[in-house]
């Protein structure tokens, strides 16, 4: 399984996207640079998309991708719950902003969304995915993606504290998880159901007690004005629990 972060950050410059990842080159979790981070030849390889949840900067692309689809009569799979779906309908894809992509054209859709169901693994282009709900600020899932080896990856999305309960369901080699602000900015992130390095710790912590191991750790959804001192805390982390945490960049390749 080879993954790559297309964009690793919550804010959006030159130099950082929105957080996008892609596996094999045709199965992406989270749409927040799709189309900037992708060549037309690319985006047409794309065979389906798996959405965390319905904050702007996870589904951003979503419609500049249908309407590069749709010029191409080509097609979409994505999958998700139902409080993204309704997001998408009503909000982006409403036929004000963007085309109703999700009903046009009437024959065949440029997107084909499918509500994915928590705890039930479904077979999706050839892996096996499992969606477990996080604590984020809006109904949110992350997925564990599990290729036909048997090697599985676990993004998170954007989550807050207490994920005990989350780390019954999965069992990664390489965990995807963010961290968005630094340990000054603890009263912010349990408010907004975000992490800092220390939560993280915590979360890690919880992990090893639930599973008996820690996986391989990438740390995305870093807000790139304060990444600087995320990645000094970060690597206090790492030491102190003895385990490879990284900070991903934009073009960070990962095998497993």
């Amino acid at each position: 399984m080879d993954i790559q972060v297309l964009g690793a950050h919550n804010c959006e410059s030159q130099n950082s996207r929105l957080i996008s990842l892609l596996i094999d080159d045709t199965l992406a979790i989270d749409a927040g640079c799709l189309t900037s981070s992708l060549s037309f030849s690319a985006q047409r390889k794309l065979k389906a998309i798996l959405l965390t949840h319905q904050h702007y900067d996870h589904i951003r692309d979503v419609p500049t991708l249908a309407l590069n689809l749709a010029l191409w009569n080509a097609t979409i799979n994505i999958y998700s719950i139902q409080p993204v779906y309704d997001a998408l309908s009503t909000h982006l894809l409403d036929g004000k902003l963007y085309p109703k992509f999700l009903e046009q054209p009437p024959q065949n859709p440029t997107i084909k969304f499918t509500i994915i169901e928590a705890y039930k693994i479904k077979q999706i282009e050839g892996y096996d995915v499992l969606a477990v709900p996080v604590n984020h600020t809006v109904p949110t899932v992350g997925y564990q993606i599990t290729a036909s080896d048997g090697k599985a990856v676990f993004y998170t999305g954007d989550t807050g504290r207490g994920l005990a309960n989350c780390w019954r369901h999965v069992s990664p080699r390489l965990l995807v998880i963010e961290v968005t602000a630094p340990d000054s900015y603890e009263k912010f992130a349990k408010e907004s159901g975000h992490l800092t390095p220390s939560l993280l710790k915590r979360e890690l912590i919880s992990f090893q007690e639930v599973k008996g191991y820690l996986p391989q750790v990438v740390i995305v959804h870093m807000n790139p004005n304060l990444e600087e001192e995320i990645a000094a805390e970060i690597a206090v982390v790492a030491r102190d629990l003895n385990n490879p945490i990284t900070l991903a960049y934009e073009g960070m390749q990962l095998h497993l």
